[in-house]
């Protein structure tokens, strides 16, 4: 780990104007992802700004019925929040499907958002990476990609996002709250929040340089059976191979976000309409443009198969 000097944030307009003011400065909350890049060396802040004293640690109703989840509530209090349980049941599922109870008790909403991907490339620092060192190239294009995207890749990059959580927020449609630098706060649907890899695989969120999450918001509730179905290679502890987040209705309409396929959490809105027809129909949809390596090519089948039983499940 190189070194780096470290202070807490008063507030949050200090903490954006401490990190407008640092050059290669960074937030740390939890902490459960960045340590482990920056013993790697994979990142290498100059200065790091603990957010954890400002107090977005609460979850609070909204005058339009929906939520306002803190940045800084922690995975472990958001999946066992009455409210949660109740009315969005597909965030505690994908919580309590991710990492361990310890990693929960730490980690943060907004840390769990911006989570980096898990391409082994991307942690072997021996290995090119387009996204740890633009213009390098992508060994997993042609290396070990069981793993890694089948749909949103590029030739620059087919890395997967990880968060289990951040798959049922797209199907939920949420919006994350930020303020930037110079103070000005604004809110970011999470449908425009993951940017596609391109050609430019290392800019990975809406987010300005210095912008700080400070809250996510959930609309009102809109009822339906709420599901997280996770396929993994173990049965717990492990990232997904294909996650779907589904949110169906009584008359089999419904939302379907996919994990564990795109660069980011995978959703097809023209896709759903095809919800009464079945699953093969809507994976049809999901994965209209699908590029698979010969390793991961089984994913499309994947979600086919795992959507399926979703749709089954949701008929009890």
């Amino acid at each position: 780990m190189k070194p780096f000097t470290y202070g807490r944030a008063s507030s949050a307009s200090d903490a954006v104007a401490k990190a407008g003011r640092v050059r290669g400065a960074k937030f740390i909350a939890g902490g459960t992802n960045l340590l482990d890049l920056m013993k790697l060396q994979i990142e290498a802040p100059s200065h790091l700004i603990d957010v954890n004293g400002l107090g977005f640690d609460t979850i609070a109703p909204t005058r339009e019925g929906g939520l306002r989840i803190g940045a800084l509530v922690r995975n472990t209090d958001l999946a066992a929040d009455m409210r949660v349980r109740r009315d969005y049941g597909l965030i505690s599922r994908a919580l309590v499907a991710g990492a361990s109870g310890q990693l929960r008790n730490k980690a943060t909403t907004a840390g769990n958002l911006l989570q980096r991907t898990r391409c082994p490339y991307f942690y072997d620092t021996n290995q090119v990476c387009n996204k740890r060192k633009p213009g390098s190239g992508c060994a997993a294009i042609g290396g070990a990609s069981r793993q890694l995207g089948v749909v949103g890749v590029s030739e620059a990059c087919i890395a997967t996002h990880p968060s289990d959580m951040a798959i049922a927020m797209r199907a939920l449609d949420a919006t994350v709250e930020t303020i930037a630098a110079d103070g000005r706060a604004r809110t970011i649907p999470i449908a425009d929040f993951y940017r596609l890899p391109g050609t430019t695989p290392h800019l990975e969120t809406a987010l300005a340089p210095g912008e700080l999450v400070t809250a996510v918001t959930l609309p009102r509730p809109i009822g339906g059976a709420h599901i997280y179905h996770k396929v993994r290679d173990r049965s717990s502890y492990a990232f997904a191979l294909v996650s779907i987040g589904a949110v169906i209705q009584p008359d089999g309409s419904g939302r379907v976000a996919v994990g564990g396929i795109a660069p980011r959490p995978w959703r097809v809105e023209t896709a759903e309409a095809d919800m009464p027809r079945g699953a093969k129909a809507v994976a049809a949809g999901l994965l209209d443009g699908a590029r698979p390596q010969p390793d991961n090519a089984f994913k499309l089948t994947l979600v086919e198969r795992t959507l399926g039983a979703v749709i089954m499940q949701a008929k009890g």
